[in-house]
């Protein structure tokens, strides 16, 4: 698959090409009605409402602005527009013709937007629910799983399935085998038949295994769920306040600058605009999807702020203050857009530098950073500058951001040291020195201003000798530690274990599963196992 364009992941709704949004007071519709000929990239065809990255972009927008845009919606029904499909998953051709980084970057992206459904239902009173009107399989059956309540219509043909093992050799790559057993509790002998049967399971079996919660007649199918969700939105909880319209990005408070092997982030803190975290937030986000998508030889990203921390800390203050719809919506996006950094295969490194404003939730970036320098002296630029970097814990550091491990992230820098945290926490409010920073252990180095240059581009020269490979798995293991999570397994051990089998020649190779799907040829398996 050859890119001709970078991918932008801006959209709108009365742009969507493959979903189609709308309102009925406390439900909201989703409806999937995939363009077959507007795939994102040349060389397939998106039939039986398949999809690709552009397609999941436009349900990425479409959970953003429900969650901001629609505080009146409680219920959030996502089906399809065509008739006896549901959806049929991650499109195979595309998958077959696209580069190992895209699959990942991908996969990566799909797994995000699932989760970002199912926080949606825990933390903002939108509760999902996917209404099946036919074929549901693969990512389709994952689009589902990421709902809280599954509908399947009962019309003696409409199934679920993962058929990944046994007709493409991989696996279900956005959660679908995590999301089976922990989340929806089906026995593991009847998750190892479901997922080795390439027909599914439909009907009252379909049930029985808690492979979905109800069936609803083909008749009046989509009154019934209406009623049905009517019905789930007396239950649900939802803030009160004013929705906020997501505007186009306006890039004011995050600059991206390139050089040969990594990209440098500088995040600004706030002046007098009262919308500076969702602001910041939307254009982190926007950075980081653009950067790993389009950008995947830069394998460092090096993050710096700008900034002045007591306004930032102000902000932080204020949001947490509200205690209304939008604050809590912008919180819950910050949390998500940091766990979108932890999980980002390249190395972080953060400079903390004079005149930077790494506090409360912007110290949670250089807290999400592989290695942390803070510059003990004058600015570079200035020695005879009384200016002097430092850091200010908060209430943001403690609780507020937890990781996908559901550890805050001090909690897992000093998961060997669990007091080490509670010291902290009787610092918060108190701007912290270069000194102290360096003796609590906040930072990996404190270089003074004559040692600073050399010794960040020694670091950031040792990082791009190293193997990229190697590197990724060992950062994704470092910042995970403690315990697994629903979330940390699909991250971790699925996705690990998808990109892995993703270049296997069972999956891959010339006579593999991928490659010859849909020929009429079987896939030639390699039987040793590994």
């Amino acid at each position: 698959m050859t890119r001709t364009t970078s991918v932008t992941f801006e959209r709108h709704p009365s742009g969507y090409r493959h979903w189609k949004l709308s309102t009925d007071g406390d439900v909201a519709w989703l409806e999937l009605d995939v363009d077959a000929d507007g795939g994102l990239v040349p060389g397939y065809e998106l039939k039986l409402n398949s999809y690709d990255l552009g397609v999941d972009i436009e349900l990425y927008d479409a959970t953003q602005r429900l969650r901001f845009e629609h505080p009146e919606v409680r219920v959030v029904v996502v089906t399809s527009a065509k008739d006896n499909v549901f959806c049929a998953g991650a499109n195979i051709r595309m998958l077959a013709s696209s580069s190992h980084e895209w699959k990942v970057n991908f996969c990566k992206f799909t797994n995000e937007t699932r989760n970002a459904m199912e926080d949606a239902t825990a933390h903002s009173g939108q509760l999902y629910v996917a209404a099946v009107n036919g074929t549901c399989a693969g990512g389709g059956y994952e689009i589902a799983l990421a709902c809280e309540k599954i509908l399947l219509v009962d019309d003696n043909s409409s199934t679920v399935a993962l058929p990944e093992v046994p007709l493409l050799g991989v696996l279900p790559g956005t959660g679908g085998l995590t999301r089976v057993v922990d989340k929806r509790g089906v026995r593991r002998d009847l998750a190892d038949v479901f997922a080795t049967r390439p027909d599914g399971v439909k009907g009252r079996t379909a049930v029985d295994w808690r492979l979905v919660d109800e069936l609803v007649p083909r008749k009046g199918f989509r009154e019934a769920v209406l009623v049905r969700a009517k019905e789930l939105a007396r239950t649900t909880e939802r803030l009160d306040g004013e929705g906020v319209q997501l505007a186009p990005l306006t890039h004011r408070y995050v600059d991206i600058s390139l050089s040969r092997s990594e990209a440098t982030i500088t995040v600004k803190g706030p002046e007098d605009d009262d919308g500076w975290l969702l602001d910041v937030t939307r254009e982190l986000d926007d950075a980081i999807l653009r950067l790993r998508t389009n950008e995947p030889g830069l394998g460092t990203w090096v993050l710096r702020t700008e900034g002045d921390p007591a306004k930032v800390l102000e902000h932080e203050r204020a949001v947490f203050d509200a205690k209304d719809c939008l604050s809590n919506e912008i919180v819950h996006y910050w949390k998500r857009t940091l766990k979108r950094l932890d999980v980002t295969s390249r190395s972080l490194i953060a400079l903390i530098e004079p005149g930077g404003c790494f506090a409360g939730l912007l110290l949670e970036l250089a807290l999400a950073a592989d290695r942390q320098y803070i510059l003990d002296g004058p600015p570079i630029d200035d020695e005879d500058s009384e200016e002097r970097a430092s850091i200010t814990l908060s209430e943001a550091n403690f609780g507020r951001f937890p990781m996908g491990n559901g550890l805050t992230r001090l909690e897992s820098r000093f998961f060997g040291d669990p007091g080490q945290v509670a010291k902290l926490a009787e610092r918060r409010g108190e701007p912290l020195s270069p000194a102290e920073v360096n003796d609590l252990g906040l930072v990996t180095d404190a270089p003074d201003d004559l040692d600073w240059a050399d010794e960040i581009r020694i670091a950031l020269e040792g990082r791009a000798s190293l193997s990229p490979d190697a590197l990724t798995g060992m950062e994704a293991n470092h910042r995970f530690v403690g315990p697994e999570t629903t979330e940390s397994k699909i991250f971790g051990r699925l996705a690990a274990w998808q990109n892995w089998i993703f270049t296997r020649p069972n999956a891959s190779g010339p006579e593999g599963a991928l490659r010859r799907y849909g020929t009429g040829q079987k896939a030639v398996f390699d039987r040793k196992r590994v």
